[in-house]
């Protein structure tokens, strides 16, 4: 009874939706008329020869590549700054991180567009009266750069939540392990190396994860900075699943069918990535575990 209202919730914004994209994969509809001719799996093959869809899948996972190491890098060199007790500041340090991830994305991605514009916005005025530019940069107009600008953007935005899950698996760790190596003479090297990184592996994994299968969710942030430009530089899957199923495109009437077959492949593919990530995890923590045992015994 307590748990009816939460699956209801479930099944009718994420059960349901999740099936009927499965289903409308297989039409030709646009979402907008009663005419639903069944294709089969003639939207999966026009799939496999639109480039546009490949570059915007090897773009997504690319993003993902890029930013994820960097947010885990960095995010683990503050936590373990700021889970120093002798730190006094370190409450409104996290807060002050944590800020931008409860910052509504949208806002957000209006906001970077002014910051970022060629026409006196703040930043290029910064570098000019630094002299690191002899010209306003378009970063967000530019192909080359509107990506990269986006990356930057997305680890500021998401840089809090990381950093929240790394404070709580290195607070996981006992207290006293660490009292022990400072009286044996441990330096602050030898804490981190000895004790710090191989106790947060496991936990390590999950962040990882956890991380991975969220920066791949970058829909409003993409569409809100650039909307997938310019020239589709910055499209990833998501804005080009929006494009077809909600944008009139040369004069022709959204394909909801199309789109949910991009959608439903896209989603495989994360759900593959997450059970070999998991795997990887399984596998890693079962051979950690083999040589205690093995100790033990």
């Amino acid at each position: 009874m307590f748990a009816l209202p939460a699956f209801t919730l479930a099944a009718l914004f994420t059960f349901y939706p999740i099936v009927a994209s499965w289903y409308f994969s297989l039409l030709d509809w646009s979402g907008l008329s009663t005419e639903r001719a069944f294709v089969g799996f003639a939207n999966y093959a026009e799939l496999i020869g639109d480039s546009y869809f490949w570059q915007a899948f090897e773009r997504s996972f690319g993003f993902a590549l890029v930013t994820v190491p960097i947010r885990l890098a960095l995010t683990l060199l503050v936590a373990i700054l700021l889970n120093d007790r002798a730190l006094k500041l370190a409450p409104a340090f996290r807060t002050f991180f944590f800020i931008p991830v409860v910052t509504t994305t949208a806002i957000v991605g209006i906001l970077m567009q002014f910051l970022f514009s060629p026409f006196n916005g703040p930043i290029n005025q910064v570098l000019l009266g630094a002299g690191l530019i002899a010209a306003p940069v378009d970063f967000l107009g530019n192909p080359s750069s509107a990506l990269w600008t986006i990356m930057a953007v997305q680890i500021w935005k998401s840089f809090g939540i990381t950093m929240i899950y790394w404070l709580a698996a290195l607070q996981a760790i006992p207290a006293e392990l660490y009292d022990a190596a400072r009286v044996d003479g441990a330096g602050a090297a030898s804490i981190l190396t000895r004790i710090t990184l191989p106790l947060l592996k496991p936990f390590a994994a999950i962040i990882a994860l956890i991380t991975a299968v969220s920066t791949l969710r970058v829909f409003d942030l993409v569409q809100t900075m650039t909307g997938g430009g310019p020239f589709f530089a910055s499209e990833v899957m998501e804005v080009y699943i929006y494009r077809h199923a909600f944008s009139i495109q040369a004069f022709s009437a959204p394909r909801l069918g199309y789109a949910s077959a991009a959608g439903v492949f896209f989603g495989l593919s994360v759900m593959a990535v997450a059970l070999v990530q998991g795997w990887v995890i399984r596998r890693a923590n079962a051979a950690r575990a083999f040589p205690r045992m093995a100790a033990v015994e």
